[in-house]
């Protein structure tokens, strides 16, 4: 007994060195060990939250158990998703905002008057995935450009008379950015009221300098989350990816284009910048202020629910179509469920453009079987990117595309950042997801389906003139690319569903 006694008191006094010989091989096993017990500590939490995507279950827990500490903050950053905590206020802003809106009810288009057979099909698919309907009496122009984007908006916001709502994933305070917020000070100034709502990662450059003016000139700011919390804050999922513009609940814009100067085309980095845009008049305008109202009300608890911001709209045009919104509050995967039936519905052909192509394994399978079944498939994808490992991780999937007969693109004009879709040259899609699984599963996004044959035919003959500047893959060439190649491409295909 005396003899331990000693050998403790000799520890204490002169404790060994713990970065050498046996003491060092001790610290850091146990070291190892602590790693391994803290993360494997997170594989509950995986195995809760990832039932619909076993391949991201499968691919986190590899993370986390094969990569101390490491694996475990990178799940804590991307992996979870963290809706779960947030999804009973969204879902009450959706359900509170909507009982009180019965009135937009006026514009809808029952189902069986739509004419083409396949777009009935594909509006009963949309009504029993979103909460709105197909609606008559739009006039919705679709603008290929950024800078008539820019133009058009700045116009509408010009000629306000009593309100002005914006939502942007990205607003850079550069000079673009500057210049549309000087003018939305300007209409504050008058007696507009002007509302901006940012999402709090997407334009994470924009400071209290910046918006401080905003705030003096009477415009409302807020920002789509992060939370009160440490994790919330340092968590890329549940973003706001929209970008809304409604002025006077008349008119509306929707599509790909953030607001900065490399949108339009001004970094050299990026060089030309191909988007596209939707404005619109109609009913479509006020299912879109829906939409703002919804986030508004969830970001800061004001019910926006003014006669004002939601006017007759009857007859401003023709066109019959429907403002779809997705989020991960919403169990059914509206937009991801969405492109797959419309994708299974083609009998003749389909153009899809991107500037994101990770798909999930069901969207893959979708764009194969219709290859095989004797439907034309067409991609235009990004062929540069400011994140080079989702050009990689998208040509992980060329392979089989190309195999089952998908022709695919890439667009070397500059940078690719649209996002449509259509079906047969009858049914059409316009709005911000990416053909990816963050997109379509983690952010929240805006979208119209357009179930006109004229739109649909518009956006194929700009599908036509971008082929001008990309050029093709083919299969017999791209197999021979080198084995080095093919390795960064998988490896970042590891990485597909939060890229």
């Amino acid at each position: 007994m005396e003899w331990v006694w000693q050998k403790l008191v000799d520890i204490v006094w002169n404790p060994p060195d713990l970065f050498s010989g046996i003491w060092a091989n001790m610290f850091l096993g146990a070291l190892l060990l602590l790693g391994h017990l803290l993360t494997l500590s997170l594989l509950p939490s995986v195995l809760m939250k990832k039932k619909r995507q076993p391949v991201s279950t499968v691919a986190w827990v590899l993370v986390i158990a094969l990569v101390p500490y490491l694996g475990g903050l990178f799940y804590l950053i991307f992996g979870i998703n963290r809706v779960e905590r947030r999804t009973a206020s969204k879902r009450r802003a959706a359900e509170i905002i909507a009982g009180h809106l019965t009135e937009l009810g006026q514009y809808h288009v029952m189902v069986d008057e739509i004419a083409d057979e396949r777009s009935r099909q594909m509006a009963r698919l949309a009504c029993k995935l979103s909460v709105t309907r197909p609606t008559f009496g739009n006039s919705i122009e679709i603008i290929p450009k950024t800078t008539q984007t820019l133009a058009e908006i700045t116009a509408a916001v010009s000629a306000a008379e009593h309100s002005v709502h914006l939502e942007y994933y990205i607003w850079q305070p550069d000079e673009t950015g500057t210049e549309l917020r000087n003018v939305l000070i300007k209409k504050a100034r008058e007696g507009l009221k002007v509302r901006f709502l940012y999402d709090a990662v997407g334009s994470s450059r924009l400071t209290r300098h910046f918006l401080q003016p905003m705030r003096d000139a009477g415009i409302t700011v807020a920002s789509f989350l992060p939370g009160p919390t440490f994790r919330e804050r340092w968590s890329i999922n549940l973003r706001s990816h929209r970008k809304i513009v409604v002025v006077d609940g008349v008119i509306g814009f929707t599509g790909g284009m953030n607001i900065g100067d490399e949108y339009l085309g001004k970094n050299p980095q990026f060089g030309y910048w191909r988007d596209t845009h939707l404005m619109m008049r109609g009913p479509t305008v006020l299912q879109l202020q829906q939409v703002f109202v919804e986030d508004w009300f969830f970001a800061t608890g004001e019910k926006l629910l003014l006669t004002e911001l939601f006017p007759d709209c009857r007859d401003s045009g023709e066109q019959t179509a429907q403002v779809i919104a997705g989020g991960p509050d919403n169990d059914q995967e509206t937009l991801h469920a969405l492109f797959f039936g419309a994708i299974n519905e083609a009998e003749q052909r389909i153009t899809l453009v991107t500037s994101y192509f990770v798909p999930t394994l069901p969207l893959v399978a979708a764009l194969e079987t219709a290859a095989r079944r004797g439907v034309r498939v067409r991609l235009l994808l990004s062929g540069s990117s400011a994140h080079n490992t989702t050009i990689l991780a998208a040509r992980s999937y060329y392979d089989t595309l190309l195999a089952c007969g998908v022709e695919i693109y890439e667009y070397t004009g500059g940078m690719l950042h649209s996002k449509t879709l259509t079906i047969d040259g009858r049914w059409s899609f316009v709005g911000t997801p990416n053909f990816d699984a963050r997109s379509l599963l983690l952010n929240f996004e805006v979208g119209v389906v357009l179930y006109e044959k004229h739109d649909a035919e518009i956006l194929e003959e700009q599908f036509e003139h971008d082929l001008e500047f990309a050029k093709r893959i083919h299969l017999q060439g791209w197999d021979q690319r080198p084995w080095r190649t093919v390795l960064s491409e998988n490896f970042c295909r590891m990485f597909s569903p939060v890229l």
